[in-house]
């Protein structure tokens, strides 16, 4: 019988356990997150995410008072501070004048039509719309990272050339839209690509290892 996503779900809820995704207080805090873990480690947005906390900006209206040097500087941990900088005043600008800054009514109009308003904002991509509307919306839509990537293809479930929208139509065209499965199943992945799914794959140990296709160099058995 074939693989489907739902087994590769339970097979790791299994492994690893509870994941508990994704860090944050509030909305806004991991609507700024999402922007911040583009290209870093989430280590290192936690720290600038703790200046921001320290510097009490890590609300709307403070946040959309700051010049572009101050949210650069307290961002910094986060590398490419002042292109994440200028992608965070892009995202608050939209905020503030298509909702008068109130996340709350951002997340009213409807999960697709919030989507292609974020896919609007300059330095917003579909894997950060899809964060704020999963995580910070709790909205049903599937994130596809790297990792993810990295998981199906190496397994063939997906072709080489799949792009982001093929790869989350491979999800959730088997999956039910449930929030919290999308939430916990994207942090399953993540830990699965920390652990093992890694650029030099660790397969021997891999809860997945045995779904490798059987002309795959990674197979233990065929090393």
């Amino acid at each position: 019988m074939p693989t489907t996503a739902f087994d590769v779900y339970e097979r790791l809820a299994k492994h690893f356990g509870k994941q508990h995704w994704w860090p944050g207080e509030t909305k806004f805090e991991i609507i700024v997150g999402a922007v911040l873990t583009q290209n870093t480690a989430w280590s290192n947005v936690e720290l600038a995410i703790e200046n921001l906390r320290d510097a009490s900006a890590l609300k709307f209206s403070a946040m959309h008072q700051l010049s572009s040097d101050e949210l650069s500087e307290l961002i910094r941990p986060a590398g490419y501070y002042n292109l994440k900088a200028k992608r965070l005043r892009n995202l608050l600008q939209f905020i503030d004048e298509e909702y008068d800054g109130a996340i709350d009514d951002m997340f009213s109009v409807g999960m697709m039509t919030l989507r292609e308003q974020l896919l609007g904002v300059n330095g917003i991509g579909p894997e950060t719309a899809d964060s704020i509307l999963l995580y910070a919306g709790e909205q049903p839509t599937f994130v596809v990272d790297a990792y993810t990537a990295r998981m199906v293809k190496r397994h063939e479930w997906v072709d080489e050339e799949a792009d982001y929208y093929a790869i989350k139509d491979y999800f959730e065209s088997q999956l039910n839209s449930d929030t919290q499965l999308f939430n916990e199943y994207h942090a399953l992945i993540v830990q699965l690509g920390k652990s093992f799914c890694k650029p030099k794959p660790v397969c021997q140990e891999c809860p997945l290892c045995d779904l490798l296709p059987e002309s795959s160099e990674l197979r233990p058995d065929e090393r």
